[in-house]
């Protein structure tokens, strides 16, 4: 963590922690693409994708982004909006991407590891995971608790990977590798729905407080910018309600699209075999000239 005063925000500082979890991720892809999958593809099963490959550097590339300074000094010492929409960026926009990123073939291989997986994959149920995603959210967002993780570095990093690990289980309804732990395309929409409603609650509060809440952000006459505590903890509120809300929402429009372009289609479908199945004049004429006998039969 970054010392207050010692350097300005914009000053580069090193975050070796940041990098050595990247790296440890970063490690962790190579080995599954290098070593394990190889012998998955020896039992049949079909290697990476460059789309996942894409998507897996995509989603390192925003975990460094979001992790490292100067996001990572900005939200932690200076101004709480900082750091809402750096969890906002770990919550619902990394986690998608590592679950597109992850062949299915890996998932069932966890899965089936021993006492682990089943335990997995009930968490991952969408009511499991979404009841203990929005309960850490509230939980994250406790006043005593952002006071003390603040000041305490080993709390907030704990905070942080437990708050991804919940979202990835959130999200596994919606976009995980597994076609059969997914929900169809109207429930997926109801569920992202109920996940924009509940963080409005602390967002609620945020922005309609007119006294500082998280007192660790309250460094004395100073403040960067110039913004004062309250339009600070105010923006973060907007920011969780509106941009939070806005996402989702948006996600529900891009599903309603594939729902109704897929509806559509099942049909066109059912009218072309409609079409198919309906006798006309012109094929029963032509049946009826086939089956005529020849002129010289009628003749005899």
């Amino acid at each position: 963590m970054a010392i207050l005063g010692a350097q300005g925000p914009l000053t580069w500082q090193p975050h070796p922690e940041v990098w050595l979890l990247v790296g440890m991720v970063v490690g962790l892809g190579f080995y599954v693409t290098r070593v394990i999958q190889p012998k998955m593809v020896a039992l049949g099963e079909e290697p990476v994708t460059r789309r996942q490959k894409r998507f897996f550097a995509a989603a390192v590339l925003v975990l460094w982004l979001a992790s490292d300074w100067p996001v990572h000094d900005l939200s932690e010492e200076y101004l709480y909006s900082i750091h809402m929409v750096q969890h906002m960026v770990l919550t619902l926009v990394m986690p998608p991407l590592f679950l597109f990123a992850t062949p299915a073939w890996l998932v069932r291989l966890i899965l089936g590891a021993g006492r682990v997986g089943p335990v997995l994959q009930k968490m991952g149920r969408p009511l499991f995971a979404a009841l203990l995603y929005n309960g850490l959210l509230v939980l994250t967002h406790a006043a005593p608790l952002v006071n003390a993780s603040v000041k305490i570095g080993p709390l907030h990093y704990v905070l942080h990977v437990s708050l991804v690990l919940a979202a990835l289980l959130m999200w596994n309804p919606v976009c995980g590798p597994l076609p059969e732990m997914r929900l169809s395309l109207p429930a997926q929409m109801a569920y992202l729905f109920g996940m924009s409603i509940i963080p409005t609650i602390p967002a609620a509060f945020l922005t309609v407080a007119e006294n500082p809440i998280y007192r660790a952000y309250e460094r004395g006459p100073y403040r960067l910018w110039g913004v004062s505590i309250i339009s600070d903890q105010q923006a973060a509120g907007l920011i969780m309600k509106l941009g939070g809300g806005f996402y989702l929402w948006g996600l529900i429009i891009i599903l309603f699209a594939q729902w109704a372009t897929r509806h559509q289609a099942t049909e066109r479908a059912a009218v072309t075999r409609t079409h198919e199945d309906v006798l006309t004049f012109e094929q029963v004429r032509s049946t009826f000239e086939e089956s005529e006998p020849p002129a010289s039969e009628l003749r005899s």
